[in-house]
């Protein structure tokens, strides 16, 4: 799956090499290779090198995505394809991106030898030409430039998307978590997104005695309350995590899932829960 810039190659090597316990030297990766070589750790590719990432990172990448056999995960630049063969494992429908054809067809060899043929699909594309609206869960190792590139097309899949990085994050986007291995070699942190809903703007009541206004940056949203002949109340502790969204108005607990242009919910004062719906202004 992961890959390594090639300013970084040598260090990448030596990474992989600390951690399968022996000495990989960078140069003989490369030297005298031809495309009909089998692929090797360190090998270029078309936008970065490989360097696979380590398993007991695959396996905490997986528990951050909550990933089940509900899910749908694309894994973009799947390399040899263990982190797909994982997420098969665990019942989830599983697809590969991967440019080099080499490590496309030793993935669906290493998919055969573990019978899970059936529950895997390695697609020889590249990532950002791919449609990855189908899926419920991404999972990448590519690098901070890449992952910008990629950052809007992520941010127009659907709400509650999650979305794993080894190492790189999203720049100004801010991880929902972040887990670091220890003891480790290299390349063992993992970040996780959830891609949220769309709410900035204005809202409205269907009787348009309240209007709801949020300011959004990504996941992190701030917003006001105005009643009809009435000043504006801050909301308070304002949380939105992919389409579900939460917060407080004066004595009021608000909770609602965000859907295109409608936020239905409840709104629940002093113990007594009332049904809570609001449309996009000007929808």
């Amino acid at each position: 799956m992961p890959l390594v810039s090639r300013p970084r190659a040598a260090v990448a090597a030596l990474l992989v090499a600390a951690a399968a316990g022996a000495v990989v030297l960078y140069g003989a990766n490369h030297a005298g290779r031809t495309a009909q070589d089998p692929p090797a750790v360190g090998q270029d590719g078309k936008d970065v090198e490989w360097v696979p990432t380590a398993e007991a990172l695959i396996e905490t990448m997986l528990d951050m995505a909550a990933l089940g056999p509900d899910d749908v995960l694309m894994d973009l630049g799947s390399g040899d394809g263990r982190l797909v063969i994982e997420a098969a494992r665990r019942g989830a429908r599983a697809i590969g991106v991967e440019y080099d054809a080499r490590l496309v067809a030793l993935s669906r060899e290493r998919a055969a030898d573990a019978g899970l043929s059936g529950q895997v699909t390695f697609l020889q594309a590249d990532l950002f030409q791919i449609d990855l609206t189908e899926a419920t869960v991404i999972t990448l190792f590519l690098l901070p430039d890449l992952n910008l590139r990629l950052r809007p097309t992520l941010l127009d899949l659907a709400p509650g998307t999650r979305i794993v990085s080894n190492t790189w994050d999203m720049g100004d986007w801010t991880a929902d978590e972040t887990i670091q291995l220890d003891p480790c070699p290299g390349f063992c942190t993992a970040l996780l997104w959830v891609v949220p809903a769309r709410i900035a703007g204005a809202w409205t009541t269907e009787d348009g005695e309240d209007t709801f206004r949020f300011d959004q940056q990504f996941q992190v949203a701030t917003g006001t309350l105005r009643r009809q002949n009435g000043n504006p109340l801050t909301l308070d502790d304002v949380a939105l995590t992919g389409d579900v969204l939460t917060f407080r108005a004066g004595d009021a607990l608000y909770r609602g899932v965000a859907d295109g242009d409608t936020i239905t919910g409840t709104a629940t004062t002093g113990g007594r829960q009332a049904v809570w719906t609001v449309t996009r202004a000007g929808r």
